[in-house]
C-alpha cells in the first residue's frame, strides 16, 4: 500500500479534499504543502485535522503534541467555518495509511463519524476515545494508529490527557497480535 502512493500523490490527495471543501487553498503555516518524510527528520509525524466543530481543539492540541517531540502535519480545516468531517477524516487517514504520517489524529463534534470514515482507508485503525482508559486500550489492544475525538463531548484539559497517553502508549502484542492479524485479515478480505 505504501509503496505505491509518493510524496506528490499525498500532497495531491490533501490538496483536493481542502479544494473540495474549502474553495481555493489558503494553506496554513503546517498544512502540508512538501514532502513528508519522518524518516529523514528524525521525528515522528502526526496527522492531525478536524471538521469545523473541532478546529478550536485542534489548535489547542497543537502545541501539546509538539511538546511531546512530534512534528505535525496540519490538514485543515482552517476556521469554524461550516465543512464536512469526511472531507478531512479521510486526508488524515490517507496519510497514516501511506505511511507519511506515523500517526493521526481527527477531531469533529463527537468522533464518531471521523472514525467511520478512517477506518473505510486501508490500512487504518481508527478509534475513538472519550477517556484516558479508552485511549490506553485502543493502543495497547487494538494498536490504533488513527485517533478521534469529540469535541462536543469533552474537554480541552481531558483532550490533552487522551493525546498524551494515546501517543505515548504501546502495542501490547502478545495476546492481542492475533486479534490484531484477524482485523487484517478481514480489511484484505474485502480488499480483493
Amino acid at each position: 500500500m505504501s509503496d505505491n502512493i509518493d510524496d506528490t500523490q499525498i500532497r495531491q490527495i490533501v490538496q483536493r479534499v481542502l479544494k473540495q471543501t474549502l474553495g481555493t487553498l489558503q494553506p496554513g503555516p503546517e498544512t502540508v504543502v512538501s514532502p513528508i518524510n519522518s524518516a529523514s527528520s528524525g521525528k515522528r509525524i502526526v496527522a492531525i485535522g478536524a471538521d469545523h466543530g473541532g478546529f478550536e481543539l485542534k489548535e489547542a492540541l497543537k502545541s501539546e503534541i509538539k511538546n511531546l517531540g512530534f512534528e505535525i502535519q496540519d490538514v485543515g480545516t482552517n476556521s469554524k467555518d461550516a465543512v464536512d468531517y469526511p472531507d478531512f477524516a479521510q486526508a488524515v487517514a490517507e496519510l497514516v495509511s501511506a505511511g507519511k504520517a506515523w500517526r493521526g489524529i481527527m477531531i469533529d463534534g463527537a468522533g464518531i463519524g471521523s472514525c467511520i470514515v478512517a477506518n473505510k482507508v486501508p490500512g487504518v485503525r481508527a478509534g475513538m476515545a472519550y477517556d484516558i482508559s479508552s485511549a490506553s486500550n485502543s493502543r495497547e489492544h487494538n494498536d490504533t494508529n488513527v485517533l478521534t475525538l469529540g469535541a462536543g463531548l469533552i474537554g480541552a484539559n481531558l483532550a490533552r490527557q487522551i493525546v498524551q497517553t494515546w501517543l505515548k502508549t504501546e502495542f501490547g502484542g502478545g495476546r492481542h497480535a492475533p486479534r490484531v492479524d484477524k482485523i487484517k485479515s478481514v480489511e484484505k478480505k474485502y480488499l480483493k
